[in-house]
């Protein structure tokens, strides 16, 4: 899919009608639906990821999403979160929006997947199978305003300690996707040298 740029030079990385991959509760693939029509009412069950980066400190990159997002817009939430497009793999998708969204590439462990249903409003909603990956970068990101309002790092023991205090502030994948990384996988945020991509 071709990508355009705004006024200020962002490029344009979301679009209403790319197609979405529709799957049963098994992620077999059942159809396809545009983006928008995905996202309606209850919304439509459809395969998507979340990426969280760590730097060599342990900590997680998060992100701000931008106010004109339709969903949870200027929401925290993980390094960043998307969907495969029809007829794309997961592995190209994920770095394909890592770039799009902060201008980096990094590495990537799967770690797990799942399936949860969120309720924005009354007219729109997520729900996703979600592939959720790790990985390490300390390159400095460069935000797609269009997508990304800020972005910020931080550690662990801070975050669990803002999402106890402030959970209204954060987006309910990142949630659920952050209280099993801590539960089960405490390995990808130990303080770690990062290693190059070459």
């Amino acid at each position: 899919m071709n990508t355009t740029t705004d006024s200020l030079g962002h490029e344009i990385v979301s679009f209403d009608d790319e197609p979405l991959i529709l799957v049963d509760e098994q992620d077999n693939e059942v159809g396809f639906l545009p983006k928008a029509e995905a996202h309606v009412g209850g919304g439509t069950l459809h395969r998507a990821f979340s990426l969280f980066v760590f730097n060599a400190e342990g900590e997680l990159l998060l992100q701000q999403r931008a106010t004109a997002k339709r969903l949870w817009g200027q929401f925290w939430s993980n390094t960043c979160c998307s969907h495969p497009r029809r007829g794309e793999t997961m592995d190209i998708a994920i770095h394909r929006r890592l770039k799009e969204e902060l201008g980096f590439e990094c590495r990537f462990d799967y770690l797990f997947k799942f399936q949860y249903q969120a309720q924005f409003d009354e007219t729109g909603a997520e729900h996703e199978l979600c592939w959720v990956y790790a990985g390490r970068s300390d390159v400095a990101p460069l935000v797609n305003a269009n997508e990304i309002s800020a972005v910020r790092y931080i550690a662990p023991d801070a975050l669990d300690a803002e999402i106890v205090a402030k959970p209204e502030q954060f987006t309910p994948w990142f949630k659920i996707e952050w209280a099993r990384i801590r539960a089960q996988h405490a390995g990808v945020y130990a303080r770690q040298p990062v290693a190059s991509l070459a």
